[in-house]
């Protein structure tokens, strides 16, 4: 069931490293969380509504997932699976997907409670939260999901393509990142408790796809796509204005100007970003002891770079200082570190994979 794929770094010999295969024919996995729990076991969730449990020899488990009015197309579908802070005790799950219909769909947030006993099932599923405004089309909803310190639920969201101007508005959640309660609600300090139903805890975005806490330096960190060029990574600040699209580094698809400015009074800059454009598709802090120099680093994982990057703080900022790709050339989706110290890795693919990546045996 496991086999091994040869790694290429730019930073570090190939033979550092070492690539396990741990499950296959994952279609369009997109998030990936381990459960607190030995022997060591991972949900997945795949776009199309797949919800699997994989366990670290390979074996995967179908878990039957119903959500409320899920919807699926191009971008759409089922996004991310996100442990709430007390599950040991509460066995709550939180859930981002896209739903709706085509002319009519939003990203939504659902709840669930997972059963403590083989096989698998989510009871009690429940759409707490859904994005406002509705848009046609299939793309752009953001979806990645991380818990503050008090217990509130910081959610990104895409500005729906089609609809990027309305990331500057505050009347809606186009281009936001928003942040509620366990049930639903805004969370009662927002920025903007009158705009929008409370929810907008930033905006300016375009399309966020990682987002990761550091409780040790009470940052939290995000990344989004730019168009071509001018992907982002973010310190995010609650009421800050990051930008999309009256500031950017990139440029539109058909090479004209989405705007005259890289920068502009009022906007927070981007703390890193990537010309041309890799599609970061997901992020981690690294705090596992298989690879010690990477302590406090963040691991992103890119889509169309095909690859993933190690970044690191500096007196100058943050920068690259290792990459590694697979010899296979893979879109590389989702990353963990999990408790053993490895980093698992989901690749985007109607065949994906849950790999293994760990420091070679000498």
């Amino acid at each position: 069931m496991c086999g091994f794929l040869t790694p290429l770094t730019s930073a570090q010999d190939p033979a550092d490293f070492e690539v396990m295969v741990i499950a296959n024919d994952l279609t369009h996995p997109w998030s990936l969380v381990e459960l607190p729990e030995q022997p060591l076991n991972f949900l997945v969730t795949e776009r199309d509504g797949g919800f699997k449990l994989v366990s670290e020899l390979g074996f995967i488990d179908e878990i039957p997932l119903e959500l409320p009015g899920l919807f699926v197309t191009g971008q759409a579908g089922l996004f991310a699976v996100s442990l709430a802070p007390d599950f040991e005790s509460s066995r709550e799950l939180y859930f981002s997907y896209a739903c709706g219909v085509a002319n009519a769909n939003t990203t939504c947030v659902a709840r669930g409670t997972l059963s403590r006993t083989r096989p698998l099932k989510v009871s009690d599923v429940k759409q707490i939260y859904v994005a406002q405004s509705l848009r046609e089309g299939g793309a752009h909803y953001g979806g990645r999901m991380v818990w503050l310190p008090d217990d509130t639920l910081v959610l990104t969201l895409g500005d729906g393509f089609d609809y990027r101007e309305e990331a500057q508005n505050l009347q809606n959640h186009f281009g936001k990142i928003v942040r509620m309660t366990r049930d639903g609600e805004p969370a009662a300090d927002n920025p903007f408790p009158h705009k929008a139903g409370g929810y907008i805890y930033s905006y300016g975005h375009r399309n966020s796809q990682g987002l990761v806490y550091d409780s040790e330096a009470d940052n939290l960190w995000q990344h989004e796509h730019g168009p071509r060029g001018g992907d982002e990574l973010n310190r995010i600040q609650p009421g800050k204005n990051y930008g999309w699209p009256i500031a950017s580094y990139g440029i539109d698809y058909t090479g004209a100007l989405v705007t005259p400015y890289e920068e502009l009074p009022g906007v927070a800059m981007p703390e890193y970003q990537w010309t041309p454009s890799l599609a970061p598709a997901d992020m981690v802090l690294y705090r596992g002891s298989e690879f010690p120099e990477w302590q406090g680093a963040l691991l992103v994982t890119h889509l169309a770079g095909k690859r993933m990057q190690v970044l690191k703080q500096s007196a100058n900022g943050w920068e690259v200082v290792h990459e590694i790709k697979l010899a296979e050339q893979q879109r590389l989706r989702a990353v963990t570190g999990a408790s053993d110290g490895a980093i698992y890795l989901l690749t985007d693919s109607p065949q994906g994979q849950l790999l293994r990546l760990s420091r070679a045996e000498n």
